[in-house]
């Protein structure tokens, strides 16, 4: 069987940004089409599986983005593959974010719950995180590396970085592209 190339992607929910919910803001257009671009230039390096995380914000874009892309001849072998933190996770979300996600989950080559039931939440969502990254070649992050700030998203490119997977770095507030291993070529890394 032939070997998929994947990538997980992983950031901040939307309250981190300056621009919070809106996506007609500016920055956030810039942040999307730098997920884009990356997107791209991965399925041009042969990458097909990209998963996604299931929550508010990064995730949910990088899935949108994926299957408008995947719309398009070129870009047809592209497969979303989400991980979920556990069952009912957007429990406490608007009613329009969850149809989002409801709509990613039924167009998604794969979704998989990677938390237990009576696991308490952090616990799944750490869980979820280090699923993805134990599942991919390359980590692909909207994270600002210069703060110390205690996140999810934090921890997810800690636990890449750990794993030795190369981590490409969107800035949240600039929309800069940092490669961390100074290559845009990315070796398998997967056992």
């Amino acid at each position: 069987m032939e070997y998929t190339r994947a990538c997980a992607i992983t950031g901040h929910r939307p309250a981190r940004f300056c621009f919070k919910y809106d996506e007609n803001n500016n920055g956030c257009k810039r942040i999307k089409k730098r997920i884009r671009d990356q997107l791209t230039q991965l399925y041009e390096q042969g990458f097909r599986q990209f998963w996604v995380g299931g929550a508010l914000g990064v995730d949910m874009w990088a899935g949108e983005i994926l299957l408008r892309l995947k719309e398009q001849p070129e870009y047809s072998e592209i497969q979303l593959m989400i991980a979920l933190p556990f069952e009912g996770h957007d429990g406490n979300w608007e009613e329009r974010s969850r149809r989002r996600m409801a709509f990613l989950i039924k167009h998604s080559s794969e979704t998989i719950i990677a938390g237990q039931k009576n696991a308490p939440p952090a616990v799944n969502y750490r869980r979820r995180n280090e699923y993805m990254i134990d599942h991919a070649d390359v980590l692909l992050a909207v994270y600002d590396n210069d703060r110390s700030i205690r996140s999810g998203t934090g921890m997810t490119v800690n636990y890449a970085r750990k794993k030795g997977l190369p981590v490409i770095l969107i800035h949240p507030d600039r929309a800069t592209v940092t490669n961390e291993n100074g290559s845009r070529e990315y070796r398998l890394h997967r056992q």
